[in-house]
């Protein structure tokens, strides 16, 4: 029986758990969405609404907390600058876990989770690298022109 044995294991021990989980709630911090198995987001889910609650303090001591478990300074910086202030009127529920595709190799179920309100921010992201993407191809282009003039018609 697995009574009062609750929470998720995820097939690590301890420490490295604990590792993970900070690595992952600090990316979503800084990137505002990941993509990872359905498990990891619901196992980091409260601990990222637990670090936005932090940051939504903002006095000193939630700063010390979050620098405790967070792995970056970036991410507390963004935590309480960016992060939570989109968060100042809502009471909870943050983060929002879509559900995309199977993985190949082991067949885990992957969901994407994401911050509430980042949209805007990641479609600007994508639209600034589409526009640099289209840039180099332009120059690329432009290269093997200079370097392959084309053929002139013989007559």
């Amino acid at each position: 029986m697995r009574h009062r044995n609750g929470g998720f294991k995820l097939g690590r021990n301890t420490s490295h758990r604990r590792a993970m989980l900070r690595n992952l709630v600090t990316s979503i911090i800084l990137h505002d969405r990941v993509e990872t198995t359905i498990t990891k987001c619901k196992a980091s889910r409260p601990i990222v609404e637990k670090m936005i609650t932090l940051g939504k303090k903002g006095d000193v001591h939630s700063r010390r907390q979050a620098l405790a478990y967070l792995m970056t300074d970036e991410a507390v910086t963004r935590l309480f600058s960016v992060v939570s202030p989109r968060y100042a009127t809502r009471p909870g529920g943050y983060l929002r876990i879509v559900r995309t595709s199977t993985r190949k190799g082991d067949a885990a179920e992957l969901a994407v989770v994401e911050l509430l309100g980042a949209e805007q921010e990641l479609n600007e992201k994508a639209q600034k690298r589409a526009e640099a993407r289209e840039k180099k191809r332009e120059e690329l282009q432009k290269q093997m022109e200079e370097q392959n003039p084309p053929a002139e018609p013989t007559e």
